[in-house]
């Protein structure tokens, strides 16, 4: 059953730098999980295209489980997006 549902996106790292915003409500009249939501961020520019696109490394966290595969998304979820981690 299809309803409206609130969720949170946080971006972390250079994301939050790249395009432009650290923490975003995101409202939806349709069922939605972690696959729809990226192509539904992914149509908002080319940045925004380029920076979370399929190929691209990055993780997604929904309250505060990293996720490796499509997860269906509630009411009042929390979401962040990870920049792959580099270090020396």
């Amino acid at each position: 059953m299809c309803r409206k549902i609130m969720v949170t996106v946080q971006y972390f790292g250079v994301f939050k730098e790249i395009l432009g915003v650290a923490k975003e409500e995101i409202d939806y009249k349709h069922c939605k999980n972690t696959v729809v939501l990226l192509a539904y961020l992914r149509k908002r520019s080319a940045v925004w295209s380029d920076t979370l696109a399929e190929e691209k490394i990055f993780r997604l966290v929904v309250n505060n489980q990293i996720i490796y595969k499509n997860v269906d998304l509630k009411n009042g979820d929390e979401i962040g997006i990870l920049p792959p981690v580099t270090g020396g």
